[in-house]
């Protein structure tokens, strides 16, 4: 499995226009050789670099096994998006306090969908609850930023 964006290279910058000095939507992400047995796709998207131990920026759940491309600031039709530790509905782009910290987007294939969630509930720590035992493949890509002061 393989997850990519043309937005940035893997261990690159991530423009700004995808963090909170932009328009804080998600960069294009495409995704290629899934395992046919997936039933379904999650998404996280960690910052281990953060002060106060590892933020999450952005989780998604139920994603169809056949995507191959998430656009800026969209979502393929039926997957959930739950709460990130803003505790916020979505995706927060990356804002270091200081310094380059790296943001990590892991992409799950699940061999079941998640079905019994309730994105107003569901963390990180709840969606991993979830997958345990369900996940067949994952892949990562990593994005840098650090943040302008003017």
């Amino acid at each position: 499995m393989q997850l990519i964006s043309p937005d940035f290279l893997n261990g690159g910058s991530i423009p700004a226009q995808f963090t909170c000095d932009g328009n804080d939507i998600n960069p294009t992400l495409e995704i290629s050789g899934i395992p046919k047995e997936t039933k379904s796709l999650a998404f996280v998207l960690d910052d281990p670099d953060a002060p106060s131990g590892t933020f999450t920026h952005w989780i998604v759940w139920n994603i169809p096994p056949v995507t191959d491309k998430i656009l800026p600031g969209t979502l393929p039709v039926g997957s959930i998006e739950g709460l990130n530790s803003a505790h916020m509905l979505g995706y927060i782009g990356p804002c270091p306090p200081v310094g380059t910290h790296n943001y990590i987007f892991t992409l799950y294939a699940l061999d079941a969908t998640l079905d019994d969630l309730d994105p107003q509930k569901t963390g990180r720590g709840e969606l991993f609850d979830k997958m345990t035992g369900h996940i067949i493949a994952s892949t990562e890509l990593v994005g840098l930023y650090c943040r302008v002061r003017k």
